[in-house]
């Protein structure tokens, strides 16, 4: 069915993002599968003076929380990050996916980063991680694409909230 302004409900929906969704998917499977079968466990390769390549392996979530617990918490973020995923597919749904590029962007970013370590936690009970950032001896928790999407994305969500806000200022003034 055609809308007015040309091309069905569908192809204007925020759904015309998910081929970007899969590409991060892709490029955080590979790189994953590449890390693991080129280096040992901690084993680190300096990329630049602040940025290592290594591989380690977290069962947690966000900074290792809850790694060191049973096992029971590989069901609990999959199946934690299987609802974000559904409710962002639906909320992609319902957005004009040209009109509001930004948000859409931005949450098909978050779905490949959620999509990309739930595959990790159900393939083998936890996540790959390989990008070790430091400084000195102080290093930030090693991290991978899925991360990277998932930070992105909510920098854009965040972005994209504060241009609404504003033009909800200038159109009450």
């Amino acid at each position: 069915m055609s809308t007015a302004t040309g091309g069905s409900a569908a192809a204007r929906s925020g759904w015309i993002w998910l081929p970007l969704t899969v590409i991060v998917i892709a490029i955080d499977q590979l790189s994953k599968l590449w890390i693991v079968h080129h280096l040992a466990e901690y084993e680190r390769v300096p990329l630049l003076p602040v940025l290592d390549i290594t591989l380690w392996y977290n069962k947690g979530a966000a900074f290792s929380f809850l790694g060191e617990a049973s096992g029971w918490q590989r069901w609990l973020f999959s199946g934690l990050a299987f609802v974000v995923a559904i409710g962002l597919v639906a909320w992609l749904k319902r957005l004009n996916g040209r009109a509001q590029w930004l948000l859409s962007g931005a949450l098909a970013l978050i779905l490949a980063g959620a999509i990309g370590n739930v595959i990790d936690r159900l393939r083998i009970g936890h996540v790959v991680d390989f990008i070790l950032a430091h400084w000195d001896n102080s290093y930030f928790p090693a991290f991978n694409v899925a991360d990277s999407a998932i930070t992105i994305g909510a920098a854009f969500l965040l972005f994209d909230a504060w241009r609404e806000s504003r033009g909800a200022k200038r159109a009450s003034v």
